[in-house]
């Protein structure tokens, strides 16, 4: 640990002006306070729709041609990456191989504080090399404050094998350059209490890897308007969403629709092929596939 590195210039860890008196207020004003500063995480997202949009782009062509995307981070920035990857199985029904999170100290530092690990570039670099990362995957390096060892060093080693690299990090470019394909940057200021980037840096944070994860899904055929048509239907709160997305958007009762669910695998896009097409599972599953299990496109054959 070098206690010569100093980071107080860094946007996350200036003094917010507005919260100096924090251990004086009352409970509403501290609500009150944290409102107002939370404003500023959508007006952040607004800044960075473009290196955004990039990373959906990017990401979406290259699981597209059998990649995988990596979030890797820290601390709280590494919690969340770790907790949008594990959304994406129920919610698009991908395996769980194709959306992946990596966080320093491993699953043990989800739920216990292992920051020290933070300062290792090597163990960032070593991280890619054992998922053998390779030039068709992703990997987004997440870390709030922007210099994070760990996450630099992950970084490095994915460019070396030529995968594709995204940077989020919640400090403006000219406090920290650094070379990937995509450089997000969520400004969203100093926090209510000062250097707590799990308040409004992490926020945002989230934010954003909800849109990516989603921008990337939808490039991949899994949504159907604003559906989830590749819902893994698992309990009975997903059955019932699953049955209400093929009634909505057929002509059948839900009987019928569940009739149809059953008949499909329990495959909600395969169900409203087979129904809207008049096909057989094998047809529907055939015709999927020549389209990348693009329904619509499968649909305006």
């Amino acid at each position: 640990m070098n206690n010569e590195i100093t980071r107080g210039h860094l946007l996350t860890e200036q003094i917010n002006p507005l919260s100096t008196n924090l251990d004086q207020l009352s409970c509403l004003e501290i609500v009150d306070v944290f409102n107002q500063e939370d404003q500023k995480t959508v007006d952040a997202i607004a800044l960075a729709r473009e290196s955004l949009a990039q990373a959906i782009d990017i990401t979406a062509q290259f699981l597209g041609k059998g990649g995988r995307l990596f979030y890797i981070g820290a601390g709280t920035s590494g919690r969340l990456g770790v907790l949008d990857a594990a959304e994406c199985p129920p919610t698009f029904c991908t395996d769980p191989t194709l959306v992946q999170g990596i966080l320093a100290g491993g699953e043990g530092a989800m739920f216990k504080s292992s920051e020290a690990l933070e300062d290792l570039p090597e163990d960032g670099a070593k991280a890619i090399a054992l998922n053998d990362i390779t030039e068709i995957d992703v990997v987004i390096g997440i870390t709030a404050g922007g210099t994070t060892p760990y996450v630099h060093g992950a970084l490095e080693e994915a460019r070396k094998r030529k995968a594709k690299t995204v940077f989020i990090s919640c400090i403006p470019q000219e406090q920290l350059k650094i070379e990937v394909d995509v450089d997000i940057r969520l400004l969203t200021g100093p926090e209510v209490l000062a250097g707590s980037t799990r308040l409004k840096a992490g926020t945002v944070t989230k934010m954003a890897l909800n849109i990516i994860s989603t921008g990337v899904m939808v490039k991949l055929g899994k949504v159907y308007g604003n559906r989830m048509i590749d819902v893994s239907v698992t309990n009975s709160k997903l059955l019932d969403r699953a049955l209400r997305i093929i009634t909505d958007l057929t002509d059948l009762e839900r009987d019928k629709a569940q009739e149809l669910l059953t008949a499909s695998g329990s495959k909600v896009k395969l169900a409203l092929l087979m129904h809207w097409k008049n096909l057989s599972k094998t047809q529907a599953q055939t015709l999927l596939e020549k389209h990348q299990g693009n329904l619509r496109q499968a649909v305006n054959n």
